[in-house]
């Protein structure tokens, strides 16, 4: 997939969250008040920041498809990082203000109203967050944005969210267990807070540069490995930004080659591994075999094995 069509399918799925938040929002409010129910306001509260959250996206998808220029020569691909850990702090900040609220209410022990409109709600909240949830699985597997994947582990854990409203109204107006809203809110607040730890490894790791999961290591290990040019392939280091990866290594080579035959042996191979690897910059080092690296350790010695 080309650039540009990843970053219009990107995109596609932001405006549908904007879409989505907004419809949520009208909803809930009216259902907020009908049922003055805790747990619905904590919905409602979680949907504004969905909205809030989804137009970070949409803005950091925008700009994260923005190409390469002479600022920003490795592309703007963190965008996408950094807007997922805007979502983060706005889950945060979510889960503590439901979390406060659900124990004061706990605390004054104040009842809800109208279950059946507070249960249809998010009975219907839970439908169309489906809906946004499975397009989003299939923009996240074509594009691997970061961005999308945090935003779509967010309307994830609304699914809970809604589940845990049905749960407290029902038993708050149908068993009569006053205080089951407000205990169900605080929950959703911890959820909440579980969720933006975890949301925020990925973005930490593409921010942190970390390098690839070890069985993608090893996959490309084993693609190089299948070309003799590399046979000396040490140094590897990897790294992802957005949505384009990055991957360098040295190499070492006889001496006896010139540099036209180093330059188009490694460069047939570097094609090769384009091809198998797309979306991905390959940069290769070329070291003559025996050479003594910085550290004094022979190239040889660093060898990297699949």
């Amino acid at each position: 997939m080309h650039g540009a069509e990843r970053s219009a399918l990107a995109t596609r799925a932001a405006v549908a969250s904007v879409v989505m938040a907004l419809f949520l929002i009208a909803l809930k409010a009216w259902a907020a008040l009908e049922t003055s129910s805790m747990a619905m306001l904590g919905s409602l509260a979680d949907s504004g920041l969905d909205l809030v959250a989804s137009l970070v996206v949409l803005l950091g998808v925008r700009i994260s498809a923005l190409p390469a220029d002479s600022d920003h020569r490795f592309g703007h691909g963190k965008a996408e990082a950094l807007a997922a850990m805007a979502q983060v702090v706005l889950i945060s900040v979510s889960a503590v203000v439901i979390g406060v609220r659900s124990v004061q209410r706990l605390l004054r022990g104040a009842e809800t109203q109208q279950a059946e409109l507070g249960i249809g709600v998010s009975v219907v909240a839970m439908l169309v967050t489906i809906a946004l949830i499975a397009y989003q699985r299939h923009v996240v597997r074509r594009t691997n944005s970061v961005a999308i994947a945090t935003d779509r582990l967010h309307y994830a854990s609304d699914l809970l969210l809604n589940a845990s409203v049905i749960a407290a109204l029902a038993l708050d107006q149908y068993f009569g267990l006053v205080g089951a809203d407000a205990v169900f809110g605080l929950l959703i607040g911890l959820w909440l807070a579980r969720s933006a730890l975890v949301a925020s490894s990925q973005a930490m790791d593409q921010l942190m540069d970390r390098e690839w999961p070890d069985e993608e290591r090893q996959r490309f290990l084993a693609a190089a490995a299948e070309y003799p040019e590399l046979a000396g392939l040490h140094d590897l280091r990897t790294r992802s930004s957005g949505t384009h990866n990055f991957v360098q290594f040295h190499v070492w080579v006889p001496e006896h080659w010139t540099v036209r035959e180093a330059h188009d042996r490694i460069d047939r191979a570097d094609e090769a591994l384009q091809k198998r690897f797309p979306h991905t910059e390959i940069l290769i080092h070329l070291d003559p075999e025996g050479h003594t690296d910085r550290e004094g350790v022979l190239s040889s010695d660093l060898s990297e094995k699949p």
